[in-house]
């Protein structure tokens, strides 16, 4: 084993043992980790340009991966060490160097219960067609939420799950379901290009990584229109802002008939963002729209606005904003005050909210 090799063992071994969710390897910067939300550097070894390219190369190494592929300006992956565990990497160029963060992974499937996600979410996994959105920035939990469904559905229903992936993080087993798991580059070129492969692979859920341009969007929400259920992420916030995100990725002539398939076909969104405990770790909050009729009369009208309204007065059957979520949280002393208003929707009325509280 060279030194370079041990080096960057070293810094994942240190990141799993303390839980992790990032390692940043950045030209200026000590290696350094992110836990429970705070920056810790692994040494105090500041890297000059040679010393990111070198050790960047090594995670390629690690993959069996040519450094060329970062010729493009950035490159995403995953890499396994066994006994360490699984990373997913972005690797990039800035400022005339090579940088890369590597996403642990956890490696046994994620434990709704534990990690704090709502039963009511994990439900969603009974839908039998239908398109099932997940919004969020990136790390805000996205990919382990949809794990969690995955799960579920493959251990309760006879299924074909196939799932389309940047890169595959989760590796779901076979259980009462057949899972297709499809990585891009590896196994497909592009999400439409597996999506519409996907049709003819006898599937009853697709999972879509990302939704990243109106003919992925067109061709998910085709699958969702001719009786599959449909999984799939978007980097918005909020459900009314999915849904205008949708539509207005679509040529104005188009609009209209998104906008009706989308009342026809959308089950729920979720947008969920970690948010600091008091105690230094991480706690998810979500806005939860599962659609009813009234919902998809407002998504047919083009009303989203009012969706917040519909969201507010259904609690009862499971919805929520985002700003219920974290005023709940601080009610019950597991964010603090400030943490409520710095990730607030709407800051007055957060303060409203807690002024009533």
């Amino acid at each position: 084993m060279s030194g370079l090799e041990e080096r960057i063992l070293l810094y994942l071994r240190k990141a799993a043992e303390h839980n992790a969710s990032d390692i940043y390897i950045i030209a200026g910067k000590a290696v350094t980790i992110k836990v429970s939300g705070r920056m810790v550097p692994c040494d105090d070894k500041i890297l000059s340009a040679d010393d990111s390219l070198a050790l960047v190369g090594e995670v390629y190494r690690l993959n069996n991966r040519k450094i060329e592929r970062l010729d493009g300006g950035d490159d995403d992956f995953a890499i396994g060490i066994e006994g360490i565990g699984r990373f997913r990497v972005n690797a990039y160029r800035q400022r005339f160097s090579c940088a890369a963060v590597l996403r642990t992974i956890p490696r046994a499937l994620p434990d709704p219960n534990k990690i704090n996600i709502p039963e009511v979410i994990v439900n969603l996994a009974s839908n039998q067609r239908g398109l099932v959105l997940f919004t969020g920035t990136t790390g805000s939990g996205k990919t382990t939420s949809l794990a969690c469904l995955v799960d579920r559905i493959n251990s309760t229903r006879d299924n074909h799950i196939v799932t389309i992936e940047d890169p595959i993080e989760f590796r779901h087993p076979h259980k009462k379901s057949i899972i297709s798991q499809r990585e891009l580059d590896n196994d497909t070129k592009s999400y439409l290009a597996a999506l519409r492969a996907a049709l003819r692979q006898a599937p009853d859920v697709i999972l879509v990584g990302e939704m990243r341009d109106h003919e992925t969007i067109a061709a998910a929400v085709t699958a969702a229109e001719t009786g599959h259920l449909v999984f799939s992420t978007l980097h918005t916030i909020g459900a009314g802002a999915t849904i205008d995100r949708i539509i207005d990725v679509f040529p104005p002539n188009q609009q209209n008939q998104v906008r009706t398939q989308l009342a026809i076909t959308l089950c729920a969104i979720v947008s969920q963002q970690l948010v600091p405990t008091v105690d230094g770790k991480l706690h998810p909050a979500y806005e939860i729209m599962i659609c009813n009729s009234a919902l998809r009369n407002l998504i047919r009208e083009g009303k989203t606005f009012q969706i917040d309204n519909v969201l507010q007065t259904s609690v009862n059957t499971g919805m929520r904003t985002m700003d219920m979520s974290l005023a709940d949280l601080c009610k019950r002393r597991v964010i603090t005050r400030e943490t409520a208003l710095t990730y607030s929707v709407n800051y007055q009325d957060m303060l409203n909210r807690l002024s009533g509280a």
